[in-house]
């Protein structure tokens, strides 16, 4: 789609190339959501590929995504291949309404900044314990967990001018058994119900995304049983889960929980 309000397109090497901030800046990962729909309010898009960022690296402390990182790469790249949650990588992609040529393109964190309740890899980071790394404008920075970033649907913490600079996930969850299921209402539609797990050495995490406005995080210290399952995600407020056309509020809370006991159950 053609973005007529747009006057120039930057693309920066540095922070200090980067304009000030501004309602009428939008920022490109991949583009592939940012192009699909009129953006009237833009007068300046800035190319974050310009940095140049090296899409992943491994460090001491685990893996470290670039915002840049296409969703293919973070897949298919060699170099996840040695952890275990790479699994979860691929289920999360399978689980997002695009084509190949969307997730050619198509970014970590683009997705996770859009913050759309089924964003598949807002449900990857938060199942891992993501944290992102937030450029504020200047030179300053700040660090949040993916499951505080999100807010609400579509709403999240960044503020006028910050920038995803990457998420990083650690190596105990990267070594971890993980488990996803998803529902739609139709075979292509958009997942209204996403639950995923994770079960590692300081125990169980089951995060619940798509059917809910925000993501729940919900841990065990060990395997929970089933009712301890069904009674911890009692503590969802029902009013989190919401009504689109996509699925009703009571459908999705109680797939959630179906879906949340076929995770318990594999990764016991």
């Amino acid at each position: 789609m053609d973005l007529h309000t747009v006057d120039q397109v930057l693309v920066p090497a540095t922070r200090t190339d980067l304009p000030g901030p501004s309602t009428g800046v939008g920022f490109i990962g991949g583009g592939t959501w940012l192009y699909s729909e009129p953006q009237p309010h833009l007068s300046t898009l800035v190319d974050l590929a310009g940095f140049g960022w090296e899409p992943l690296t491994v460090t001491e402390h685990g893996l470290e995504i670039a915002a840049t990182c296409t969703i293919e790469e973070l897949c298919r790249s060699e170099l996840v291949a040695q952890f275990r949650a790479q699994q979860l990588f691929r289920d999360c992609a399978d689980a997002l309404l695009a084509s190949w040529k969307v997730l050619r393109h198509a970014t970590a964190g683009g997705n996770i900044a859009l913050s759309f309740p089924a964003g598949a890899m807002t449900t990857m980071a938060v199942t891992l314990d993501g944290e992102l790394t937030v450029w504020r404008p200047g030179s300053g920075e700040y660090r949040v967990a993916v499951k505080d970033f999100v807010t609400g649907n579509g709403t999240n913490a960044l503020g006028v001018g910050d920038i995803i600079r990457c998420i990083t996930l650690p190596t105990r969850s990267l070594l971890a058994r993980t488990a996803l299921r998803k529902l739609a209402q139709t075979s292509l539609g958009r997942s209204a119900v996403v639950v995923a797990g994770r079960k590692d050495v300081a125990g169980f995490t089951l995060s619940v995304t798509a059917a809910t406005r925000r993501p729940h995080v919900l841990r065990f210290d060990a395997h929970p049983s089933a009712s301890e399952l069904a009674d911890a995600l009692r503590v969802i407020p029902a009013d989190c889960y919401f009504t689109d056309v996509h699925g009703s509020a009571p459908w999705r809370e109680s797939m959630t929980a179906l879906l949340a006991e076929e995770v318990r159950e594999e990764l016991t």
